[in-house]
């Protein structure tokens, strides 16, 4: 059967088209930026630090406003879309968080409620038990009482996850979401991730490693001074040559067997330094 994740007949989710977007005295950081994200879709988006990449996904949050171009979510433009109603369609998990008050991290993920609660409510008992839900399908119910400071940083990646399910919107936004978290927390994280898009969200993820979009994307977009270089299944897109121009460092895409997996093979990356060569001879 194939991959109704690999479908390009699956109804869009999110669609960027002619995005412009410039800080004042700093020039423009995004240039005619367009993309389209479908249901039950994993886009990463890879890039050097200055890319626009994080500018790009504070336009999608409406914390910025493009000096042209549209975005639209669900069919909607997100100009007509007022906060409360964005936060529904959307939902955002940074790179980190921190809070000065000792919320726990339940009450960490109850805070995914609040854009379907009426304005002055507070999170009844049944927010909760959808808070705790998604606690424990994440496998950190066990977590619930623990003050959110207190947690290691991939137990606080898994509370923020949490948090954006709680929110029940069909597009999630991961900034860098594993660039904190020891191997296995990434790996779990990722796992986690790609159960969801198989559910039917949608997942726009920004990443430094292009492993990860080899290993869980459907489609890269290769993101430098703030255009698009290249975008699609990322077998296609993601080769070495592509790879050495983005990051300006030699890079080697390489086909290795899975062990466990007779015949399979999967795609990885390998860097090889212009000196001082340490690795295998």
């Amino acid at each position: 059967m194939s991959d109704p994740r690999a479908c390009p007949d699956q109804p869009v989710s999110l669609a960027i088209a002619d995005l412009t977007f410039g800080y004042p005295a700093k020039g423009h950081r995004l240039q005619d930026v367009s993309l389209t994200l479908r249901e039950a879709e994993i886009c990463c988006l890879l890039g050097p630090n200055g890319a626009g990449k994080t500018t790009l996904l504070r336009c999608l949050l409406g914390l910025l406003k493009p000096e042209r171009g549209t975005i639209r979510i669900q069919g909607q433009d997100i100009k007509s879309l007022a906060a409360r109603d964005l936060a529904r369609l959307v939902a955002y998990v940074p790179q980190s968080a921190t809070t000065p008050f000792p919320f726990t991290a339940l009450e960490m993920a109850v805070m995914g409620r609040t854009p379907h609660l009426r304005s002055g409510a507070v999170p009844s008992a049944a927010d909760r038990r959808i808070a705790l839900g998604r606690l424990d399908r994440l496998g950190i119910a066990a977590l619930a009482d623990r003050i959110f400071s207190t947690l290691s940083g991939g137990q606080r990646q898994m509370v923020l996850l949490a948090r954006a399910l709680v929110q029940d919107a069909r597009i999630l936004v991961l900034d860098e979401p594993t660039a904190a978290l020891d191997y296995g927390n990434e790996v779990r994280l990722l796992q986690i991730v790609s159960a969801l898009a198989d559910e039917g969200r949608s997942v726009l993820m920004t990443t430094h490693q292009p492993a990860q979009a080899f290993g869980y994307a459907d489609r890269a977009v290769l993101l430098r001074d703030g255009a698009i270089l290249a975008q699609g299944p990322p077998d296609e897109v993601l080769t070495s040559e592509s790879l050495t121009a983005l990051y300006g460092a030699t890079i080697h895409v390489v086909s290795v067997s899975l062990p466990d997996h007779p015949g399979r093979v999967m795609k990885t990356c390998l860097s090889r330094p212009d000196s001082g060569w340490r690795g295998a001879k």
